[in-house]
């Protein structure tokens, strides 16, 4: 039974499979689209350094064979033959990848999936959907990758570019090039260890109830074909009669005396009449009088064209007789559907309420709402935020990092991780021995774990609120517990705020110093202050300071909500001073 992979997911072939010759199949559809799928061969340092080992439609296979485009077959949109012991030494990662050729975006696609079969026999499938992407219009869907031994990865990473972009972050060239037809393998035929082949459907016979196809018949030269006006249903010829003159051409109706009618209407004959011109600009439609037949102005000989039959001479077209001139004519009742209206209430006039569009049912769904409907629009604002950026907020309570930007490992607190994309590594950070002593006896002990590789790693941690914190060769102060991840590149240590008359003698905090962001995490939302002289601010409230500002210590006492009997109520506060510039962020939530 095949396994199934979800992103991220990561196996030893050998535990798979134990053959080397494997057939990978990628199927990848959209509708109006068209994909170019790939494979990159690349070295140790994950560069496309022979071009010999870029497999796509204008090369097929690789100088040795151990790299073959096979083309669609079995259901599969793409399919490769990949034998692994004949691959040379030089190439450390096949990455198999699917590019838009032309405009469109990865979340157009369907339900896809790239899988690997050994033997006729799946042994692994990692499946996608467009929902997992955005803009992108490239994605890297697996890797076969060199570890000591070959493994695969589902990777299932989204690339902005196309398929130009996505050669040249490989270190390759793009050249133009005249594309060639894929080239089937040697001997014409499928190799035993890819899936069985699926039989292509045959011709759907043709519906019983449709005529037979005619012969083609040649088609004499036409005259050229002269518009003629729609014309009513024709009286019947009488018998013995000569043909007469052809009747004239209906005239058409005047552009203002034209009723508006909602929809047309066929009479016995089967010819639809045209349609009719549209009311003036102003003018409420008009519907047809009784006996009227549709198309017909009803307009008495002598009468102005547009004036409503009874209307007094001298009157504009379209007023209702009585009417005051520059009122404005009430609105046509349209009948409902669905029973009598309902009386107007108490001191409004009758008609469609206010901002009513004429002919539309109140109280009835209309289509779907502006802002869409159904599961994809319920979680449209849910979605990543993909920025480009190292360190991404993607809510109040959840970061992102991007790993492959700026090649320095990441140490997060242990635990913290949520989920992760791509090829990352999670190893232990120790602290060691004396590490391990201070942070015991001064209570700045962080349990830390190091993250590298090239993938997206998402951290969080009892829904705090989090903060990316950037520095530029300046230096912060946090304490240990309130710090979630930092960039290994930063120089951290333990720093000691000397004092009287608390346990100890003293207090300590973390000391952050050089280029590289902090992660800070608060308890709701915290304010940050500038330093006075005259700044206080409880020491199980502050989250953080500026390295710059110069620490006091001052014990007051006060009322606390959790003082007990005989409980003095004494604190520790800090002071803080310091030239202007300096700051503190301060927590509503005390520990």
């Amino acid at each position: 039974m095949a396994r199934e992979f979800q992103r991220g997911h990561k196996a030893k072939i050998s535990d798979l499979t134990a053959g080397t010759d494997l057939y990978v199949g990628v199927q990848i559809a959209a509708p109006g689209l068209s994909f170019d799928i790939s494979c990159f061969g690349l070295d140790a340092d994950e560069q496309l350094s022979d071009d010999r080992y870029f497999i796509f439609f204008n090369q097929p296979k690789s100088p040795e064979e151990s790299i073959q485009l096979l083309g669609a077959q079995a259901g599969d949109t793409e399919s490769f033959r990949v034998t692994l012991d004949r691959i040379p030494a030089a190439i450390q990662k096949l990455s198999f990848t699917a590019t838009i050729d032309g405009a469109g975006q990865m979340s157009q696609v369907g339900p896809g999936y790239i899988r690997i079969v050994a033997g006729g026999e799946e042994v692994v499938r990692y499946a996608f959907t467009g929902s997992e992407f955005t803009t992108e219009r490239a994605v890297m869907l697996g890797d076969f990758y060199l570890k000591d031994v070959w493994r695969f990865a589902a990777v299932g990473q989204g690339f902005d570019g196309g398929l130009d972009a996505l050669l040249k972050n490989f270190g390759g060239e793009v050249a133009e090039e005249e594309p060639a037809a894929p080239q089937p393998p040697a001997g014409g035929q499928v190799p035993g260890f890819a899936p069985p082949a699926q039989s292509a459907p045959a011709p759907a016979p043709p519906p019983a109830f449709g005529a037979p196809a005619a012969p083609q018949v040649p088609h004499a030269p036409q005259a050229p074909h002269i518009p003629q006006a729609p014309q009513g249903p024709q009286p019947a010829p009488v018998f013995g009669a000569p043909p007469g003159p052809p009747a004239p051409a209906p005239v058409p109706p005047p552009m203002h005396g034209a009723p508006t009618i909602a929809a047309p209407m066929t009479p016995p004959g089967g010819t639809v009449p045209p349609p009719p011109a549209p009311a003036p600009y102003g003018q409420p439609p008009q519907q047809p009088q009784f006996d009227q037949i549709p198309g017909q102005t009803g307009q008495v000989p002598g009468q102005i064209p547009g004036q409503v039959p009874g209307q007094v001479p001298g009157q504009v077209p379209g007023q209702v007789p009585g009417q005051i001139p520059g009122q404005v004519p009430p609105a046509p009742q349209v009948p409902s559907p669905y029973g009598p209206p309902a009386p107007a209430p108490y001191g409004q006039p009758p008609g469609p309420p206010l901002g009513a569009q004429p002919g539309i049912p109140q109280g009835v769904p209309q289509g779907v709402p502006p802002g869409g409907a159904g599961l994809q629009a319920a979680l449209q604002p849910y979605k990543e935020l993909p920025t480009g950026q190292r360190w991404t907020p993607q809510n109040g309570q959840l970061m992102r990092v991007d790993l492959g930007m700026g090649g320095t490992p990441v140490l997060a607190r242990q635990g913290s991780m949520v989920m992760y994309q791509g090829k990352v590594d999670f190893s232990y950070k120790g602290a060691g021995f004396a590490g391990r002593i201070v942070g015991n006896a001064t209570g700045q002990e962080m349990q830390l774990m190091r993250c590298t590789g090239r993938g997206q790693v998402f951290l969080a941690e009892e829904g705090a609120h989090l903060h990316p914190v950037e520095l530029q060769g300046d230096g912060i102060c946090v304490s240990a517990e309130s710090v979630l991840a930092f960039d290994e590149s930063l120089q951290y240590e333990v720093r000691r705020i000397e004092g009287h008359g608390i346990p100890g003698g003293a207090l300590f905090t973390m000391l952050f110093q050089g280029t590289g962001t902090v992660v800070v995490k608060t308890h709701g939302t915290p304010v940050v202050l500038p330093v006075t002289p005259t700044t206080f601010a409880d020491c199980n409230a502050v989250v953080a300071w500026s390295s710059a500002s110069q620490v006091i210590i001052s014990s007051q006492v006060r009322l606390r909500r959790n003082a007990y009997p005989g409980h003095s109520g004494e604190t520790v506060n800090l002071q803080f001073r310091g030239a202007p510039g300096n700051f503190i962020v301060v927590q509503p939530y005390e520990v």
